[in-house]
């Protein structure tokens, strides 16, 4: 490998293979024959950790040739070793789904279930030491597509770490040169056809409205777009009570009062078995839905310890969430709450059948790709039409295959199949497992296209919708990364009053994240927000001051925010806003004077201290404590 074209093959080569493992999870995403897979939520994580390494192949496609880093006929093995065992690894990540989608759950299979819990450890723990050894100082790499490698690598070590904390009770790790071994005779001795399900079966933990088309969300980037906050949905059902223990077999059943869930399983507010569970700051574990709930109510303390949450970030607890998968498994609890042999399961736990909606969904999707502009427009038309009703809709639509047809039509010239295509999809978008077959289908790039150029409610629509995506933490580096932040930032400074509330949603959102922090304020956020601070409507203050508080414990963002003369607009909101706008505009000042004297005497000099002074004794609990620590920092500024 030697020559610069051996190389280009092996580059190509290498690339072909992780878009064959995405296309797999695309094309078999819809097999509504293998729903019942058990790993269908772990082959989905693996094809979606795959898929984010493309940008990164693609990027050093082009400089293999002209690099040493595959080594050249001097060299030593092991300088080559890197690139030898991303491909093994990447090949046995592709034969595993192959094993994995295909597997069902029988009596006698959980010696199986075990060994394939062993061979997505080996593939996790290959896949992130052959990325380890990379030798990334010798590639021009954009900052984005590290950001990516180093999140995909992030990833991989906390799979690897909760499917080791399985078999460490289970089976043991096998070597990895073993892997693809035990793929092949796993996949001769159960005589498993070499395809997968890949559909998402974690549950629905965000906010739901079964009208999401209706208003815009609030500025606080925590909500949808629902004129009514109605309660997330939750595939949580009170067993103890309810005894919903279902199995294809009702002999199989076990009463339910003979069933204990152990106590670490069930969240301490709903005192439920937990199918998403995720920790809080204090470090307690709760269902995300109901934490989430209990956030949205403005409450800052933990529910159980009633500590002040010091930040209200939610962190999924992978480890747990797997024991419990296991525990259900082993104990006939059925958990998946989408689509299995033509039935839903419904929030009491029971079953519908849903059989002949199936059909009429699959009938319409099929439309979706007719010749003819007409039906095109109709049946696309229809699909908004159902996305926009029920979770039930979205999960079949989902489970026709309708999400890659759906990206395609986002290309579409014809303005009314482009509009109604974005709208389905941001619909489609609320149920939380169809966001990583959105994300699969490369949605991203064609839905910022339409940000940039189509109707006005595309566009508001297309903010929306990666608003939606970008609830995942994962898809904020994606969606940051895909050039979406210009496009939303203009859409913030020139769109409709709707798309301007939709994009400073999104781009709240995007924010969290660090790394997009640097972006908003290089695509000239700082300028629109301070529009909105001085638009004598007051239409969108709010929006504006909940940005400039996430962005302004950035170094770049706090020059820019301070080089925009920003500093006298906060004050003069110190002066004559309402409650809430007075506390962030006292939260960002003191952001922008920790540790920065030239700016605290800015504050000082344009007359800071009367408005914090009041502030500080009749204000929020919050703007008491910002107003109060300004002083204090002023107070020392005078004693210099």
């Amino acid at each position: 490998m030697a020559g610069g074209e051996d190389t280009l093959v092996t580059a190509i080569f290498l690339l072909d293979l992780v878009r064959q493992i995405c296309s797999v999870g695309i094309s078999v995403a819809g097999d509504k024959n293998k729903n019942d897979s058990v790993f269908r939520k772990d082959c989905m994580d693996l094809v979606r950790r795959v898929s984010l390494l493309t940008h990164f192949l693609e990027e050093i496609n082009g400089q293999l040739g002209k690099l040493d880093a595959l080594g050249s006929s001097s060299s030593s093995s092991k300088e080559m070793n890197w690139w030898s065992d991303l491909v093994a690894a990447l090949q046995s990540a592709h034969n595993l789904l192959s094993l994995a989608g295909s597997f069902q759950s029988t009596n006698n299979s959980d010696g199986t279930a075990k060994n394939i819990v062993t061979l997505f450890h080996g593939v996790t723990w290959k896949l992130e030491k052959s990325l380890a050894n990379v030798p990334y100082d010798q590639f021009d790499i954009s900052e984005e597509v590290q950001e990516q490698v180093a999140l995909v690598r992030a990833q991989l070590r906390r799979a690897t770490e909760r499917y080791g904390s399985m078999n460490s009770r289970e089976v043991s790790f096998p070597f990895s040169q073993q892997i693809d071994k035990d793929v092949d005779q796993a996949q001769k001795g159960n005589g498993l056809t070499r395809s997968c399900h890949v559909e998402n079966s974690g549950s629905v933990n965000h906010k739901v409205a079964e009208n999401i088309e209706t208003s815009v969300s609030g500025s606080n980037g925590s909500t949808g777009r629902t004129a009514d906050l109605v309660a997330s949905e939750s595939n949580a059902v009170d067993l103890a009570k309810k005894g919903s223990l279902l199995n294809k077999s009702t002999e199989d059943l076990k009463k339910p009062d003979t069933l204990k869930i152990p106590h670490d399983f069930l969240c301490p507010i709903s005192l439920e078995l937990m199918r998403d569970p995720v920790i809080v700051a204090t470090g307690q574990t709760y269902e995300r839905s109901y934490i989430q709930r209990w956030i949205d109510t403005d409450n800052t303390t933990c529910p159980k310890t009633q500590q002040k949450l010091e930040h209200l970030t939610l962190t999924p607890n992978y480890v747990l969430r797997s024991l419990i998968t296991q525990w259900c498994t082993e104990h006939k609890v059925e958990q998946s709450t989408g689509l299995a042999n033509g039935r839903i399961r419904k929030s009491d736990g029971s079953f519908r059948n849903v059989s002949g909606d199936m059909a009429a969904v699959q009938a319409t999707v099929r439309r979706l790709s007719s010749r003819s502009i007409e039906e095109r427009r109709a049946a696309v038309s229809e699909i908004r039409s159902l996305s926009k009703r029920s979770t039930d809709n979205r999960i079949l639509i989902a489970g026709a295959g309708a999400i890659p047809v759906l990206v395609t039509l986002l290309t579409s010239e014809d303005t009314s199949i482009k509009e109604n295509a974005v709208t389905s999809i941001l619909n489609l978008s609320i149920y939380e497992n169809n966001k990583g077959l959105i994300m699969l289908a490369g949605a991203v790039p064609s839905i910022v296209q339409v940000l940039r150029a189509g109707s006005v409610e595309a566009r508001e629509n297309a903010a929306a919708t990666l608003f939606s995506l970008s609830l995942a933490d994962e898809n904020k580096i994606i969606i940051g990364a895909s050039g979406a932040i210009p496009a939303l930032v203009e859409l913030l400074e020139n769109g409709s009053t709707r798309g301007k509330k939709d994009a400073a949603t999104a781009l709240f959102n995007l924010c969290i994240y660090q790394g997009n922090k640097g972006r908003v304020v290089r695509a000239g956020i700082i300028t629109a927000l301070l529009k909105m601070l001085t638009d004598s409507r007051n239409r969108m203050i709010d929006e504006a001051l909940t940005i400039l508080s996430v962005l302004a414990s950035n170094q770049e963002a706090k020059v820019a925010i301070v080089k925009a003369s920003t500093i006298p607009v906060l004050i003069d909101l110190l002066r004559t806003g309402m409650p809430r706008n007075k506390e962030n505009a006292a939260a960002i000042l003191l952001s922008l004077c920790k540790r920065d004297p030239e700016n605290l005497a800015c504050v000082s000099r344009l007359g800071a201290v009367i408005p914090l002074t009041e502030l500080a004794k009749g204000g929020t609990e919050r703007a008491k404590r910002k107003a109060t620590s300004m002083l204090e920092h002023l107070r020392r500024l005078q004693q210099h």
